[in-house]
């Protein structure tokens, strides 16, 4: 396939279109840098919707993953290997976790925290109390118990009967939170900024009171970190922003740097929850997956975090230059950016024929740049943003 017409009729012929794809056609790409198959030359404002952390082929990433690939690329869980014992041991010595469950995506790492807050209160108190509080405009996966957990009903339709057992609740509105509240309820999920929902952020005061109350009636709280984790909003976890941990924390996306790993993290409180037989994936802690982890947890440190929040308080400074935007939303390098008058769906489409690679989420458009991005890619894409929308 030599041009990128020839990958998207390959799509297109052989490929479930379950996606809304753009008509580019990617090759290869350094940093926040890409090339497509006909040469043209890009700057990522998107990294894989969060996913590139360390933006396209950072060269330690790469050392380690070619170098594990060379070594061992599989194992059955039926057998321990360094990879997965090393990423294991960062990731709760960095998030002061206890236990952590490997499987292949957010979906996953949520279908795990699902079950393992049900066995926690089964465990506990027997039959009936399962339920699992999620918020309004939530989003949580693709799974039939994840786009059940999910509250937007855009996504409640076609794949009758969905998972029972989740109660929808208003985000930043604890009265009604309060009012959903009765035996049955296991645990409270919760993104600290709803991504999917428009990259929006919770109240510090409706999560105080979301803690306090799961603290006063045994209650797990989920944070489902699967976008926000991982650096992106300059804390290693949003949660420190609430200075919050969660019994349970999903994460996945940035976290191996561009490989497919989900991970379920658990406090002392239930990191032994889950024994054998109770949950499992054939493909978790994978080796070359978990070499790409540890290469990006060796890598976001306190230093990198600093450098992460400057150049998102830099790019929030530049875009708010740009008179068509009325105001941005997130935090860190996690940006929403409500516009005036212009539609981003449109504006999408031309920031794409002009070299720059954005999101969006609902009517906002949306940045999530490589953490790694440099000031000066910063600026070529905020003119290019500037030009389409001023």
């Amino acid at each position: 396939m030599k041009n990128s017409q020839d990958i998207i009729n390959s799509y297109e012929k052989n490929v479930m279109n379950t996606y809304g794809r753009l008509p580019l056609a990617l090759n290869k790409g350094e940093n926040s840098r890409a090339e497509d198959a006909d040469g043209k030359k890009y700057i990522d404002f998107g990294s894989g919707i969060g996913t590139n952390s360390l933006g396209f082929c950072d060269k330690d990433w790469v050392d380690a993953v070619c170098t594990q690939a060379n070594k061992l690329q599989h194992t059955s869980n039926y057998y321990y290997n360094s990879p997965n014992a090393e990423f294991a041991e960062l990731l709760c010595d960095k998030t002061g976790y206890k236990k952590a469950f490997f499987g292949n995506s957010g979906a996953e790492a949520n279908e795990c925290a699902i079950k393992l807050a049900r066995k926690y209160s089964f465990d506990k108190y027997g039959k009936g109390r399962h339920n699992i509080i999620t918020l309004e405009n939530s989003f949580h996966g693709r799974t039939l118990a994840t786009i059940s957990a999910t509250g937007q009903e855009v996504f409640h339709n076609y794949f009758f009967p969905f998972v029972e057992g989740f109660i929808y609740s208003k985000a930043n509105d604890i009265n009604d939170l309060k009012s959903k509240l009765d035996g049955s309820i296991c645990a409270i999920m919760l993104e600290y900024i709803q991504g999917e929902g428009g990259v929006i952020a919770l109240n510090q005061d409706f999560v105080n009171e979301v803690y306090r109350i799961a603290e006063e009636n045994d209650i797990l709280v989920i944070a489902d970190e699967v976008q926000t984790g991982a650096g992106r909003t300059g804390k290693f976890l949003a949660g420190e922003y609430f200075s919050k941990k969660a019994n349970i924390t999903t994460m996945a996306k940035g976290i191996a740097g561009g490989l497919p790993i989900g991970v379920c993290l658990a406090d002392e409180k239930c990191g032994e929850v889950l024994t054998k037989g109770t949950h499992a994936s054939t493909f978790g802690g994978n080796p070359i997956c978990c070499a790409g982890g540890v290469a990006v947890l060796k890598k976001v440190n306190n230093s990198f975090l600093k450098e992460v929040s400057k150049k998102a308080e830099y790019i929030r400074k530049r875009l708010l230059e740009i008179h068509e935007i009325e105001c941005l939303s997130g935090m860190g390098l996690m940006i929403g950016i409500t516009l005036k008058t212009k539609n981003s769906a449109e504006i999408l489409s031309k920031a794409l024929d002009n070299g720059l690679m954005v999101l969006t989420a609902k009517e906002k458009l949306r940045l999530l740049p490589p953490l790694t991005i440099t000031y000066k890619d910063i600026d070529e894409g905020i003119n290019i943003l500037k030009t389409l929308l001023d």
